[in-house]
C-alpha cells in the first residue's frame, strides 16, 4: 500500500517503513506526526481525492532533525563592481513512516453525521 501526501508544500509518495525527508516539522525526535493531507492511496482498491480522500491518514515517527549540505549563493553584476557571496543551509526533518490507514466508507459517513450534528 502506497500514499501520496502534501507536506511542506511539497507532494510526497510514501510506504510503509519508508524514510522521508520533508521541510522541518515541529517535532522532536522520537515525536509521532501524523499527515492528513492524504491525495492518493494506491492499494487493491485505489482512492483518489478531490482535493483530499476523507478519513486516510499517514503516520510516522520523526528520527532526527538536521541540516542540508551548505549550497552558495553568489548574485553578480558585470562592470557594476557588485558582487554578494551568502551560504544556505536547509532545515529538514527525517521521518520513518509507521502506517497509512484509510477509514472505510461507513465509518467516513458517521463521522461527517457526527459533524453535521
Amino acid at each position: 500500500m502506497y500514499a501520496i501526501i502534501e507536506t511542506g508544500g511539497k507532494q510526497v509518495k510514501v510506504e510503509q517503513g519508508q524514510v522521508i525527508y520533508v521541510e522541518k516539522l515541529d517535532a522532536e525526535a522520537g515525536q509521532v506526526v501524523t499527515f492528513d493531507k492524504v491525495l492518493f492511496v494506491g492499494d487493491k482498491k485505489v482512492k483518489v481525492g478531490a482535493p483530499y480522500v476523507k478519513g486516510a491518514t499517514v503516520t510516522g515517527t520523526v528520527e532526527k532533525q538536521g541540516k542540508q549540505k551548505k549550497i552558495i549563493v553568489f548574485k553578480y553584476k558585470s562592470k557594476k563592481n557588485e558582487r554578494k557571496k551568502q551560504g544556505h543551509r536547509q532545515p529538514y526533518t527525517k521521518v520513518v513512516i509507521d502506517a497509512i490507514t484509510v477509514a472505510t466508507a461507513k465509518k467516513a459517513a458517521k463521522t461527517d453525521d457526527q459533524a453535521e450534528a
